[in-house]
């Protein structure tokens, strides 16, 4: 008599046969395969024009062509002014009006630069516009961060109300601001007459709305986890200004930099309304009133030495300002 029967019945009927997981497996798994093989076709394509089309060489050139005229377009469009301008700062006079787009046919002028220096006098009037410059970029700053800070982080019962005030200024024209902002420099509430004082484009130049609502959504979307843990660690509100959101916020900052130095570089009609003395003036303002009495080549070298802090200011600042929000490992896990 065997005992051992019943113990390999059941061992034979636990284990599956090969045909009946094969059977019950094709179902579940097949399906979807053969949905991801569809969708994958779908996706490939999707487009302006499809897998197919690409493979033919005519399509192919056309569109390798098209692209590259495009990117020429675009370069030529883009940096072709500052190369000419460029060019112009070290070509004679005469080559300038005759042949303007010759190369050098008469050599190569480089006392452009040095008359336009020392001779114009642009040495001073680039001071001026570094130092309006950095000024206006400091009232920026300053007004963007904090007014963002109070609106976004601190929230304050008037807030709402606050931000509503704030985009209802981006809706006024500039231009409408003119006469009683220059009045209110003229006779400010406190003090003395602000004309002729690098304040009087320094304070304005912080009234900028466009700015705090920028650093307000990029405050938004800071982890408020992070506040509440600097808060619950005895952090005050300006310790959590100075210490969690700048370092959190150099994106942005990058970005309200730029915008700033560069609409001040660029600024003519506030400074020539508040600097009517020519000592204080910035190339922007001074440049254009030289026009009339400066040899024409001189003018191109101090145009062109007018645009090189703009240019160096994008080249400095370009990563920071294509960069996405970087928290700076404020966030860890």
């Amino acid at each position: 008599m065997t005992t051992t029967t019943p113990t390999s019945a059941r061992q034979r009927s636990a284990v599956p046969s090969p045909g009946a997981a094969a059977t019950r497996a094709t179902p579940g798994s097949e399906a979807p395969t053969r949905a991801g093989r569809r969708r994958g076709k779908a996706g490939a394509e999707r487009g302006m024009m499809s897998e197919a089309d690409w493979r033919r060489p005519l399509v192919r050139r056309s569109m390798s062509t098209a692209h590259a005229l495009l990117l020429v377009l675009l370069v030529v469009w883009g940096i072709g002014p500052i190369v000419l301008l460029a060019k112009f700062a070290i070509t004679p006079t005469q080559d300038i009006l005759r042949t303007p787009l010759a190369v050098f046919p008469h050599g190569v002028a480089w006392e452009n630069l040095g008359e336009a220096w020392n001779d114009v006098r642009v040495s001073h009037y680039f001071l001026n516009t570094v130092v309006v410059a950095a000024g206006a970029w400091v009232s920026q700053i300053v007004v963007a961060t904090t007014g963002g800070y109070v609106l976004s982080v601190l929230r304050p019962r008037y807030a709402r109300g606050l931000q509503w005030a704030v985009l209802a200024t981006l809706f006024v024209p500039a231009v409408v601001l003119l006469v009683p902002l220059y009045l209110t420099i003229l006779d400010p509430p406190v003090g003395s007459s602000l004309l002729n004082t690098f304040w009087a484009v320094w304070l304005p130049a912080g009234a900028s709305a466009f700015n705090v609502v920028l650093v307000q959504r990029f405050f938004d979307s800071l982890p408020r986890e992070v506040f509440e843990a600097a808060r619950v660690d005895g952090a005050g509100p300006f310790r959590l200004f100075w210490s969690i959101v700048l370092p959190m916020s150099k994106p942005i900052l990058g970005v309200v930099s730029v915008f700033a130095v560069i609409a001040s570089w660029k600024d003519f009609l506030w400074p020539l309304l508040v600097l009517p003395n020519p000592d204080l003036q910035p190339l922007s303002v001074r440049l254009p009133s030289l026009q009339g009495s400066t040899d024409m080549g001189v003018l191109m070298a101090a145009l062109a030495i007018s645009t090189i802090i703009p240019i160096v200011i994008f080249l400095v600042f370009q990563r920071t300002f294509l960069r996405g929000a970087g928290l700076g490992g404020a966030v860890k896990g």
